[in-house]
């Protein structure tokens, strides 16, 4: 398990924060009887489009007041979320990082490509594996 997701409510203004359950698919943690309590609590459904999850690294962008519950996610589960919550072309760069992971021709225009397109340097190192001082050389270059 990773550190805690955090489920929370979305208002008109933080619609664009986080992701829609209904995106992401079935998460374990949604059927513990804490989240189901949650819900309850709240109202709401996983379901329904303001019911949001962030990844934890974005755990800060959660608006002041905001209902939240931390939850815990598998691997699998934090990189649906991370990929659901990217924009389309991160995503795709995403994916080439991964792919590009055991590959060494081309990796310093990549690497140069993903960080031009806003992929954040930690995400970077942890889908290609490389070193981040070999990510800081690769960008000087």
């Amino acid at each position: 398990m990773t550190d805690d997701a955090y489920l929370f409510l979305a208002d008109a203004s933080a619609t664009h924060l986080g992701v829609a359950l209904s995106v992401v698919g079935d998460l374990e943690c949604l059927e513990t009887s804490a989240v189901q309590a949650w819900f309850d609590a709240q109202g709401v459904t996983a379901h329904q489009e303001h019911v949001r999850v962030l990844p934890p690294e974005e755990n800060g962008f959660v608006p002041e007041g905001a209902e939240r519950l931390p939850v815990p996610l598998s691997e699998e589960e934090l990189e649906r979320v991370r990929r659901a919550g990217a924009p389309e072309e991160t995503a795709r760069l995403e994916e080439e990082l991964l792919a590009f992971r055991d590959c060494a021709d081309g990796r310093d225009a990549l690497l140069g490509k993903a960080l031009a397109a806003g992929v954040p340097p930690h995400r970077i190192v942890e889908l290609t594996g490389v070193d981040p001082a070999t990510l800081a050389a690769a960008t000087e270059a």
